[in-house]
């Protein structure tokens, strides 16, 4: 069985080995003939020692070469995050090692979700995120008024995250007009917009588009439904429409009790329950907590689905508060708000940032009422007494002023925590993830 396993095509590496062998084996003859011809005699004991001294070095030769190619395949990641564009270096990491990464689903929206996407890709293509569509602002929300559809902003920012693009596609993509009918929409936008009305629904619009950048893993909407978030606040008061949220919580100085979703019997897609079901670990965050990863286990099915995987079950809670949304939240607080709409739910895991900002960007943040998430020793006893495992690292990436999640180091952590726990209890896979462990160490 493992011959016929050997012998199937994969990178069309061992045909030319074969030849190759083949080609020694010719160059050998070739050479002996011309040692008969010269009349060279050597003892016995010369040719053997001659002939160990060949192998030795075909194979200390034959060792180095590959491990020189390898370590180059394993080792694309800069520190930087970048990687190599080399067409025959990026086809062998992502069929051999990357497609040997972790079953990842992550559940959320915003730019927190699209963020650690970017970290992610480096080392799974296995990657299945399922996104809120619950958005009613901005060129999304303009586009949902206008042409009935669900909004693409959030969608659109995960598929860029994913996908395998020039800068300036990128760029063209992100662009926002500036004048017209136009001004503020995104081009990324409308490109959506054009495939959805072509295709047969939502869902198929984004596969079609994913297809066309070459994204790695699959984005979904977390349903095909036109749905709309409601929140009541502390006081009593009802406010309709995502974007309203936050602004009507911070101007009656009201926190959000709970969120909702009308229709109520909305359905996740197929896809979604069975990337869950599979998984080895789920992720829930980062984003806004109650508009963009409550939201989505509001939609039917998805609670049901995440109490049934054995997947572990992670909560990444964000690295700033969000003003009218989770002014004064620490680490336990965000926990309990998701939480309080998935009151069957159980997570393994809690990842929080320790790490600080400089007095001169937690100024700027200070002045929009946002801070960084606290993590007191009272979280700490609250999550234990919750049997959650809390997981903490310096977490903070600060560009342009803008603070957000370490994406790598993110990244790293989760696909670390995968290798602990799953090796252990899945031996078939312990191949697969010999070769991560690997690209961990050396990224």
């Amino acid at each position: 069985m493992r011959l016929i396993h050997w012998l199937k095509p994969g990178l069309k590496i061992k045909r030319w080995i074969i030849c190759g062998l083949g080609g020694i084996v010719l160059v050998s003859i070739a050479i002996s003939n011309y040692l008969n011809q010269l009349n060279l005699k050597l003892s016995f004991f010369m040719s053997v020692f001659l002939g160990l001294i060949g192998l030795i070095t075909v194979f200390l030769s034959l060792k180095s070469g590959i491990v020189s190619i390898l370590e180059f395949v394993y080792y694309p990641v800069t520190l930087t995050g970048k990687t190599d564009n080399g067409k025959l270096d990026k086809k062998i990491y992502d069929k051999k090692i990357l497609a040997r990464g972790p079953r990842v689903v992550v559940i959320g929206g915003g730019t927190g979700l699209s963020v650690l996407l970017r970290g992610l890709k480096l080392f799974t293509s296995n990657i299945t995120a399922i996104v809120t569509v619950a958005d009613d602002g901005g060129g999304s929300g303009k586009l949902r008024e206008d042409l009935g559809m669900l909004p693409p902003g959030d969608i659109r920012n995960c598929i860029l995250a994913l996908a395998d693009m020039e800068p300036t596609m990128e760029q063209l993509l992100q662009y926002r007009f500036k004048e017209g009918d136009l001004k503020g929409q995104s081009f990324g936008n409308l490109l959506i917009a054009s495939m959805n009305d072509i295709s047969g629904n939502f869902e198929e619009a984004i596969q079609k588009i994913c297809d066309v950048l070459a994204v790695t893993g699959k984005v979904l909407p977390v349903t095909l439904r036109n749905i709309t978030l409601y929140a009541k606040l502390q006081n009593g008061t009802v406010v309709k429409g995502e974007s309203n949220i936050p602004i009507r919580s911070k101007a009656e100085k009201s926190p959000i009790e709970k969120v909702f979703i009308k229709p109520k019997e909305a359905e996740t897609i197929k896809d979604a329950l069975c990337a869950i079901e599979d998984a080895d670990i789920v992720l829930l965050g980062p984003g806004s907590l109650y508009t963009s990863v409550v939201p989505n286990l509001l939609v039917k099915n998805i609670k049901e689905s995440l109490n049934k995987t054995t997947a572990i079950k992670v909560y990444i809670t964000n690295v700033m508060t969000q003003p009218g949304e989770t002014d004064g939240y620490t680490v336990s607080s965000y926990v309990k708000g998701l939480l309080n709409h998935w009151p069957e739910g159980r997570l393994d895991y809690v990842i929080a940032n320790t790490g600080t900002i400089s007095d001169i960007v937690s100024s700027k943040y200070e002045t929009e009422g946002s801070e960084v998430t606290k993590l007191t020793e009272y979280d700490r006893e609250i999550l234990s007494h919750m049997g959650i495992q809390l997981i903490t690292a310096d977490l903070i990436d600060i560009k342009k002023d803008y603070v957000r999640h370490d994406a790598i180091q993110l990244s790293k952590m989760i696909i670390d925590l995968v290798l602990q726990y799953k090796v252990a209890s899945d031996k078939s896979r312990i191949i697969d993830y010999f070769y991560l462990r690997e690209l961990l160490k050396k990224s």
